[in-house]
Parts: C-alpha cells; sequence; structure tokens
C-alpha cells in the first residue's frame, strides 16, 4: 500500500521510504546531547543535503531516566529554531517531538507540519484533541510506563499482541477526533527488553494490516550497543543492519541520527526488492 501525508498544504508522497533526521536541541539526549544547540542550521542545512525528508525537532530528552524540564524551557528550546529554519528552509517538513499538547500546538504554529508524540497520548491527555483540532500528521508511537521508569521491569504476556492492540485503539480515538494523517512507531526502547525489540523488528510486517506507514527509529540505540557490546558513538554499522531489516520488514520512515548513511539503506533496498 501506497501512503501519503498532508504537510501543511503539501502531499508528502511515502511511495518510497523516507528519511527523518534527528534534531536534538537538548544538552542531555543519549547520543547527541547538546551538540547542535548552537549549530542548528548548519545541522540542518547538512541533513537536507544528504537526503532526509523530514527534520525532526526535540527539545527534552526521553532517553530513559531523562527528567522532564519545564514547559517554558522545552517551548524556548523549540519555537525559535522552528522559526528560523522555516525562514532559511521553507520548503523542508519540519516534526516536533514532543509529548505535550501545548508545546505541540506553539510548534505547529510556529511552522512544524507533522507531531510526532513518544507518548502516543498517555502523557497528556489533551494531545490527541490538540492533533484533532490541528489536523496534522501525527506520529502515533507505543511506549510502556513513562521515560523515567519505563526500562525498570518491561513485561508483556504477547508484545507484539498488545502493541498492535494499543495502535487499533489509539487511531480508532483519534480518528474520532477528526485525525486521519497517522503514522505509527513501535517505539523501540521504550518500554522494552533486548527482546521485545527485536521481537518487534522481526515482525514488523505484522503492523502493515493498520494501513498506516511505519515509523522506525532504531538509530543507535541500546537494542544494538547491548548486542554489539558497544556504545552509542560506535553503533553507525549496527544502525545501518537494522535499518535495512526494518526496510525490508515494511517500514516508510527511518529516523536516524546519520541520514546519508540511512539514506544509502534506502537506495539499496529499493533497488532489490525492484530486481
Amino acid at each position: 500500500m501506497i501512503h501519503s501525508i498532508n504537510c501543511g498544504g503539501k502531499l508528502l508522497s511515502l511511495s518510497s521510504p523516507m528519511v527523518m533526521g534527528i534534531l536534538n536541541l537538548t544538552p542531555d539526549s543519549f547520543y547527541d546531547g547538546g551538540k547542535f544547540m548552537e549549530s542548528y542550521l548548519e545541522s540542518v542545512e547538512s541533513m537536507l543535503e544528504e537526503g532526509a525528508g523530514i527534520i525532526d525537532i526535540g527539545g527534552m530528552s526521553t532517553r530513559p531516566k531523562s527528567i522532564e524540564v519545564e514547559i517554558d524551557e522545552e517551548l524556548k528550546r523549540v519555537i525559535g529554531p522552528i522559526e528560523e529554519i522555516r525562514k532559511r528552509f521553507p520548503e523542508a517538513i519540519l516534526s516536533i517531538d514532543t509529548f505535550r499538547a501545548i508545546v505541540a500546538k506553539e510548534a505547529i504554529h510556529a511552522g512544524a507540519h507533522i507531531i510526532n508524540d513518544i507518548s502516543g497520548g498517555t502523557m497528556d491527555p489533551e494531545m490527541f484533541p490538540t492533533v484533532g483540532a490541528l489536523k496534522v500528521p501525527y506520529v502515533l508511537s507505543h511506549i510502556q510506563g513513562n521515560p523515567s521508569n519505563m526500562q525498570d521491569a518491561p513485561h508483556y504476556d504477547y508484545v507484539l499482541i498488545e502493541v498492535f492492540q494499543f495502535f487499533a485503539q489509539r487511531i480508532e480515538a483519534l480518528n474520532q477526533l477528526g485525525a486521519v494523517d497517522i503514522i505509527i512507531d513501535p517505539g523501540f526502547g521504550f518500554g522494552k527488553t533486548i527482546e521485545h525489540n527485536y521481537t518487534l523488528l522481526h515482525h514488523l510486517d505484522y503492523f502493515k494490516s493498520l494501513r498506516k506507514p511505519i515509523l522506525a527509529g532504531i538509530s543507535r540505540k541500546s537494542m544494538i550497543n547491548k548486542i554489539l557490546d558497544t556504545k552509542a558513538a560506535d553503533a553507525l554499522n549496527g544502525t545501518s543492519v537494522l535499518n535495512t531489516i526494518a526496510l525490508m520488514q515494511g517500514a516508510s520512515i527511518l529516523r536516524v541520527h546519520d541520514v546519508r548513511e540511512a539514506v544509502e539503506c534506502v537506495k539499496l533496498v529499493e533497488y532489490t526488492k525492484k530486481n
């Protein structure tokens, strides 16, 4: 099934998988904390030149055991940069990485096109009504718990079924509020053990029956590092391997720190599928 999403009147086709470049405007993200806070325009330019179709902008780390920042601080970190990025790169598609409805709303008004919510609406009851009112694409992610406790003792009886049921129920709730452009993200590393993560990756195509684009956010995560006994800084090769598997299993969007390498994965997988 070929998907497309409406980004502020611009139809974004996902007939070929797309790469979402990560722009963390935070001092404490697990891999690139503080890296882009001063040079974000150059970083965006580089990611766009390397082939990113979406730039995902976040102002608060959601790594395990991360501490929430105040709403005003999150807004301060993202709103100005979104406005500046839109001025410098008016054709760029921007997403706001937040679980707070007020931040999502202000970011959309500032020029972002997509809301990327790691909580799937579970951490702010106003998120779904906000998405419905704004009529913007929404990344519906699965999480068990919240960033402060999600990795304490994740447990599922049947992880595939439970994540699928979460998506089905939340999609229905969003549809009832008028939201239609929904992207699903299994939430690798968000309340899952290593085994849960690899079960979800191996069976990613299980979610295709929901008839929604699938986003895979695997880049440099601990599900790579723990298997390879390495650190996030050395996990590029492992990331490319798992991104390739995700594409073969039906992912439409790869959320990554390293755009050029992910674009190469897309090109090679797409060429392979044609032959």
